[in-house]
């Protein structure tokens, strides 16, 4: 019994040991300002969620800048409202015109800037979400980084604008970034070609299917009682002898 005790204490000692350390691998790397888009498919629009936390345990965090690519803008930015923030969406003359769905750009919205007021400034251990709508998305495998420049309320300034190179560990400010996909007409095409199917009449597959059905519920039935008499079994020979 001593022995099956001690073997119970050691695995549940290491499952909180690993559950531990994935809640500190989690906590790690949240505490970057990080991007995420709902549907990075090329040619297509996308949501891009940045999770900004607040890292300075004396300052709040109070204005948020991030900048949008050059070489292939968005002809379409939205921003998403955040109670307290202020948004702003800033356009500039970009470096060289650039092709965009076809027609010929010249300026576009190149960054955009959210400032909280007093009562919404991000305090020790909070995070805020910011969402803009963009697009149109360049071809697909064409990573997209969003630097990003974070202010806190003491003066002091954070730029999460480092590269991360595959291979190599992340640097300490890394910027925000993704990677587009396959347009969405293109994965749903599919093969130019398919194997031949053989339709199956609706009332065959539905016998079919309601027979698996009743089997499988048999059989989970059958493994349930089985299960039961296990356990009492195993809790019948645990129990202390009475003594005589």
């Amino acid at each position: 019994m001593k022995t099956t005790h001690r073997r119970t204490l050691k695995t549940a000692s290491a499952a909180m040991m690993a559950v531990g350390m994935l809640a500190f691998g989690v906590s790690a790397a949240s505490a970057h300002v990080n991007v995420a888009p709902d549907d990075p498919a090329a040619g297509g629009y996308t949501h891009l969620t940045f999770n900004v936390p607040n890292e300075s345990p004396t300052a709040k965090t109070n204005k948020l800048e991030v900048s949008l690519p050059t070489d292939f803008p968005f002809n379409s930015v939205s921003v998403k409202p955040v109670e307290g923030w202020k948004a702003e969406l800033v356009t500039t003359t970009l470096p060289k015109p650039v092709t965009v769905a076809g027609a010929t750009v010249t300026k576009a919205v190149t960054s955009v800037v959210w400032t909280a007021d007093a009562e919404h400034q991000l305090g020790e251990n909070e995070y805020q979400a910011f969402s803009l709508s963009v697009g149109v998305l360049p071809d697909a495998g064409t990573t997209i980084t969003l630097p990003a420049t974070q202010t806190y309320t003491d003066g002091s300034v954070v730029k999460w604008d480092q590269k991360t190179v595959d291979g190599q560990p992340e640097p300490e400010h890394p910027a925000p970034s993704f990677v587009t996909t396959a347009s969405d007409s293109a994965a749903s095409a599919g093969p130019t070609s398919s194997p031949s199917v053989t339709p199956v009449p609706a009332t065959a597959a539905s016998t079919s299917s309601n027979d698996a059905g009743s089997t499988a519920g048999w059989f989970g039935l059958a493994a349930g009682l089985i299960g039961l008499a296990a356990g009492v079994t195993a809790l019948l020979r645990t129990r202390p002898a009475k003594a005589s």
